[in-house]
């Protein structure tokens, strides 16, 4: 059974850099054709994709938040981090990890149970 577990600050400051973990179990992250995402949810928005790096390393993002998202991964831990730089209030959201075999999924296969992030002074 794969499992994900986000964690991660729950407030971070306005300007700062939002940084969350996925840790992944049940499955490796380097495992052919299988996709790591971060989505966020709000009630302003709704749900977004905000990227997702794949089983090669190859990253992807999505072109509203791309200049200031960054997806990475530590293999050796099995993780895989997302970095959203200056970050505003209209980035207060629940942030989810997730697997597909897709990269641009909003609708995985798996996911984490998610984590609040409050973008506040």
């Amino acid at each position: 059974q794969v499992q994900l577990q986000e964690s991660g600050p729950g407030l971070v400051m306005p300007s700062q850099t939002l940084s969350l973990t996925c840790t992944v179990s049940g499955a490796s992250i380097t495992t052919a054709h299988y996709y790591w995402s971060w989505i966020r949810q709000s009630p302003g928005k709704g749900q977004e994709w905000l990227g997702a790096i794949a089983y090669s390393g190859s990253t992807y993002y999505g072109p509203s938040l791309k200049s200031r998202t960054s997806i990475t991964r530590d293999t050796t831990k099995n993780q895989f981090t997302l970095q959203l730089s200056s970050v505003t209030p209209e980035d207060t959201a629940v942030y989810y990890c997730a697997r597909d075999r897709s990269p641009f999924t909003t609708a995985p296969e798996y996911w984490g149970q998610g984590t609040q992030v409050t973008v506040s002074s």
